[in-house]
């Protein structure tokens, strides 16, 4: 049992930091995040024994995850969306060294357009998109898995996937789109 425990650890360490961020963007706040990967990583642990070495351990952690959210977090926030004083000014300082050097490099219109959009614009279009489109978007462009990966961690199959991926990334669209219109970055006509 021991041994087990020593190569279940040694094997998924690598993978809590990308599954926090996840079940961050999932669950949009921290102690929810928390308390979705410490639930994942107990089933992944009792069921590491069913798990077939040689295949993608990466997507089985994520399918847990997906699954433990979908079965226990859809309806639960316990918290409003908490932010850190320090990320905030972290983030504020990264953007302003960044927004430095884009301009002495010199940017495009369309660079300009993009960068009217906030961090916070994007994610609230994110988290408007149905769950099921908001999961598959965020497994696909966020974490970078297949579409093969990405209907393992969900269970359904491949062209459900591209659907979703298509009609969540349509409805992302739209939602920027309208923010841009609202905010005269985008004329009424150009759409």
């Amino acid at each position: 049992m021991v041994a087990d425990q020593a190569r279940f650890a040694e094997d998924t360490e690598q993978y809590m930091g990308s599954l926090y961020s996840a079940a961050l963007r999932m669950t949009r706040n921290r102690a929810d995040a928390e308390d979705l990967v410490q639930e994942t990583y107990l089933k992944a642990y009792r069921a590491y024994g069913s798990f077939k070495a040689g295949t993608n351990l990466k997507a089985w952690l994520y399918r847990i995850l997906t699954n433990t959210f979908i079965n226990a977090y859809r309806s639960k926030r316990r918290h409003p969306d908490e932010t850190e004083l320090e990320e905030v000014e972290d983030f504020y300082l990264y953007r302003r060294l960044g927004g430095l050097e884009a301009a002495a490099a010199g940017r495009s219109a369309e660079d300009e357009v993009l960068e009217s959009f906030t961090d916070e614009d994007v994610k609230q279009a994110i988290e408007s998109l149905p769950e099921n489109f908001r999961i598959t978007v965020l497994l696909s462009d966020v974490e970078g898995f297949s579409y093969k990966e990405i209907a393992e961690i969900t269970g359904v199959p491949i062209g459900t996937v591209m659907s979703r991926l298509h009609r969540g990334r349509r409805a992302l669209q739209k939602a920027l789109h309208e923010f841009g219109k609202e905010h005269g970055l985008v004329t009424a006509q150009s759409g």
